[in-house]
């Protein structure tokens, strides 16, 4: 987020500090990540030691608290995992808010830079690791299931009305929401089609700006917010699409990736259905953004510039709708749109 969140950074810098036994020096706000319920702080410690803070509004949910820890203590080394409080339990509360703390990695998101075919493999790897990792009865029971059955289509239609006597997206709207309810038709024409897979535990946003690395050093993957028990095509198509990074993959990445991942070839219908559906949930999340009244200029503008980015990925130069539910998606330019960007480091 670019707006910070309006709480008295005193007093959270002192609640941290109790909360952890830090002795906080200072206490960075880092505007980074797309989520409009949460925010992210650098803590740094009078010992010269550095923290990544993250702050959301109501709570997280029970299994972005517990599933990171799990996934580290079955050896997924790459994840990056909430800090225990010394009296036990990761999650604290501040005020209508609660927060995480995390250790904070050098180095920055590979959204940009894009990642070394050391990385790549590495990459493969990791999501490898991760999709075999068995599921406790504690992690099952809270670990929310696939149902494929999107709200993003309903946050859509909710807001379709603002957007177009809206000032800021009136000329947007005129444009490009037809298209964008032809996308929500899609998802649930894609959604009844799916076919039956296994579920593994799945990261669900592990696109390149959520993997941190350090030159070509080893992958740190955060934001682990929003797993889910899902195919694992719930997580391969970032890996798959061309619409996540600068970067994105090609011939010569997709064999560097299989050399870690294995020789899968993911499902099409499951691939097709989850490219859509993100593109529809970013597409609600923005539009939410710049209608919400207490957001600043800066934000606004910056949500319209990825909202934007988005609609024309799914629609061609006249707002002519080109994402068809045969699962075929043909971006009007041949340019992969770029969509949420590095959460940071927790």
């Amino acid at each position: 987020m670019i707006d910070k969140p309006g709480v008295d950074e005193r007093l959270l810098a002192a609640e941290v500090a109790a909360a952890w036994a830090l002795d906080v020096a200072d206490l960075v706000f880092l505007p980074v990540g797309l989520d409009g319920q949460a925010w992210a702080y650098r803590v740094d410690t009078s010992d010269g030691g550095r923290w990544f803070l993250k702050l959301r509004r109501g709570e997280f949910t029970p299994a972005a608290v517990r599933l990171p820890g799990f996934l580290r203590a079955h050896g997924v080394r790459q994840v990056v995992a909430p800090v225990d409080r010394p009296d036990g339990g990761a999650a604290h509360r501040f005020g209508d808010h609660q927060l995480l703390l995390y250790p904070y990695r050098e180095g920055g998101s590979l959204w940009g830079p894009g990642l070394t075919d050391r990385q790549w493999i590495e990459y493969g790897e990791f999501l490898a690791h991760l999709h075999a990792v068995p599921l406790s009865p504690e992690i099952a029971a809270v670990l929310p299931v696939e149902t494929y059955r999107s709200g993003a289509g309903e946050r859509l239609n909710a807001l379709a009305g603002a957007a177009a006597a809206s000032a800021a997206l009136g000329a947007f709207w005129d444009r490009y929401g037809d298209a964008l309810h032809r996308l929500a038709e899609t998802v649930d024409e894609l959604a009844v089609r799916v076919p039956a897979a296994p579920h593994v535990i799945c990261h669900a946003d592990v696109h390149p700006g959520n993997l941190i690395a350090d030159g070509d050093g080893p992958l740190h993957v955060v934001d682990w917010d929003a797993p889910i028990r899902a195919p694992r095509e719930r997580d391969l198509m970032f890996v798959h699409s061309r619409d996540f990074g600068d970067h994105p993959i090609d011939a010569h990445r997709a064999a560097l990736f299989r050399q870690g991942y294995g020789p899968v070839e993911p499902e099409p219908t499951l691939l097709s259905y989850y490219r859509a559906e993100r593109h529809l949930d970013d597409v609600a999340a923005f539009l939410a953004g710049i209608l919400d009244s207490r957001a600043s200029a800066e934000s606004r503008a910056n949500d319209l510039h990825w909202l934007t980015r988005i609609a024309e990925t799914v629609a061609g130069p006249g707002g002519e709708f080109v994402h068809h539910a045969d699962g075929k998606a043909r971006p009007h330019d041949g340019r992969p749109a770029r969509q949420r960007q590095p959460q940071g480091n927790g």
